[in-house]
């Protein structure tokens, strides 16, 4: 880049790039100063045998404890996967493991309700947007973009994760359409983060008041597999609890709608702005997809939740309990 002499005025262009250089500058320190004081999370239990997949399972939650054995039927659900995709408009992102948890009351009626763990249903690792922030809005022809895009060769400022997120609790479970294909097993209300020092820390698709709602099913029959076990998740024929294990299926969502990004960058209008129209956002249903490859699915209850009414809802919590080591 040629020096500029002391004749020579710099353009409005080139004053722009330096003051957004030296604010992505300050933007990075300030955050990386907030990250580094975070708070960290409690880790989640390790559970004793048949019980280790269900480390979230909301059983003190008051609706299951409530669940009498009779009427209602408490039950504990995880769905795990590996690795996926998702497509969001024009970006896809290959995914890393998910794990959703959540308490299920099964009603005497036939319908159920969903009870989700208080840390939210959905725990999934971040992604790494493919092409970082400059593949996500870069070129631009606004003058306070475009000075972004020129300080994005430093790897750490260009670095973009994308979480997927819980923002309610998921609904429309439907337990026969986890053993079957093709039919929605559950709607999961989600929003995606995405974090980078220049994007801030409140950069969002979907939202608690408009979320992305996802609902997957299985594109193939799953493995079939039932088992029994004593109240602290040793085997036990005789066992007082069951476990039920679908596995091994891929499962899909091709038909949710995706809003618009907000919240996003040091001058919040503009870099939605550049982010929207490089990603194609909002995208309508039919324009994006979920993938989970190989869902592992497992569903754990009393055998005979009759037999301990009207405490089915406290014997599950305290079989829980009795099987964290």
């Amino acid at each position: 880049m040629p020096r500029l002499s002391h004749r020579t005025q710099p353009s409005t262009r080139s004053r722009v790039s330096a003051r957004t250089r030296l604010s992505a500058v300050a933007a990075l320190t300030a955050l990386g100063t907030l990250a580094s004081v975070g708070g960290a999370t409690a880790a989640d239990p390790t559970l004793n045998g048949q019980w280790a997949p269900f480390t979230r399972c909301p059983v003190d939650a008051a609706a299951m404890l409530a669940a009498d054995g009779f009427d209602k039927t408490p039950q504990c659900v995880v769905s795990t996967s590996a690795s996926g995709s998702i497509k969001l408009g024009k970006t896809t992102v290959v995914t890393g493991r998910t794990n959703l948890q959540f308490g299920v009351v099964q009603n005497a009626d036939g319908t159920s309700s969903v009870v989700a763990p208080p840390s939210g249903a959905l725990v999934a690792d971040s992604a790494t947007v493919p092409g970082g922030l400059f593949g996500l809005m870069c070129p631009s022809d606004i003058p306070v973009i475009t000075g972004i895009c020129q300080t994005l060769s430093d790897a750490r400022l260009n670095k973009i994760t994308a979480t997927m997120e819980s923002v309610g609790a998921p609904y429309a479970f439907d337990q026969t359409a986890g053993v079957l294909k093709d039919m929605p097993i559950i709607a999961l209300p989600v929003r995606i983060h995405l974090q980078n020092p220049l994007l801030g820390d409140k950069c969002y698709i979907g939202s608690a008041s408009a979320p992305i709602v996802l609902r997957p099913k299985n594109l193939d029959y799953p493995a079939f597999g039932m088992s029994f076990f004593q109240g602290d998740g040793t085997l036990d024929e005789a066992g007082e609890m069951s476990r039920i294990d679908l596995t091994g299926a891929p499962q899909n969502d091709s038909g949710f709608a995706v809003p618009a990004a907000s919240g996003c960058g040091l001058n919040i209008g503009l870099i939605n702005a550049a982010v929207n129209a490089k990603t194609g956002l909002p995208s309508a249903a039919g324009n994006n997809s979920l993938t989970l490859n190989s869902a592992q699915t497992h569903l754990a209850g009393l055998t005979a939740p009759g037999t301990v009414a009207p405490d089915a809802g406290k014997v599950l919590a305290r079989n829980w309990r009795s099987a964290v080591r």
